[in-house]
């Protein structure tokens, strides 16, 4: 094996492991993301395409999210959607427990917020039942709900 070969193969296993710790470190950004948005879907008791798209497009633009799959990302929202299914106090429980760990990240919980918002107005309307959930969920995040107008 050549010297060249030998550190072209060290630069890709470094490339492989820096990808596995951002994952690693965005793995809480990830779920609190999906948790949000499974929440505010739900708020008025049904998931549109929109609210879904708008999910996957934010994922897929977010620098710090891309590293993640599409079915990575569809997985865990689906997580956090059969828990709200089974039973809505364990599943609001499990998913403000996600959103809980951005509260010390001020930029990470706004951008949280800002996604809500987003998804929850996707179909066209952005209902009093949607608005409430965006409250709670700001608050949660240790965020003035009337940052967003809300």
């Amino acid at each position: 094996m050549s010297f060249e070969s030998f550190l072209s193969q060290l630069k890709t296993k470094a490339s492989e492991l820096k990808t596995e710790a951002l994952k690693f470190k965005n793995k809480d950004f990830l779920n609190a993301a999906m948790a949000g948005s499974a929440l505010i879907a739900m708020a008025d008791g049904s998931i549109s395409s929109e609210e879904k798209q708008k999910m996957i497009k934010f994922i897929e633009s977010n620098d710090t999210l891309s590293i993640f799959t599409t079915s990575d990302v569809i997985k865990a929202f689906q997580d956090f959607v059969n828990k709200l299914e089974f039973d809505k106090d364990i599943g609001e429980a499990s998913a403000y427990q996600a959103l809980g760990k951005m509260k010390s990240n001020a930029q990470a919980a706004r951008l949280l917020v800002r996604m809500i918002i987003a998804i929850a107005s996707s179909d066209g309307n952005f209902d009093d039942m949607e608005k409430k959930v965006a409250v709670k969920i700001a608050k949660e995040l240790a965020i003035d709900p009337a940052e967003f107008e809300l």
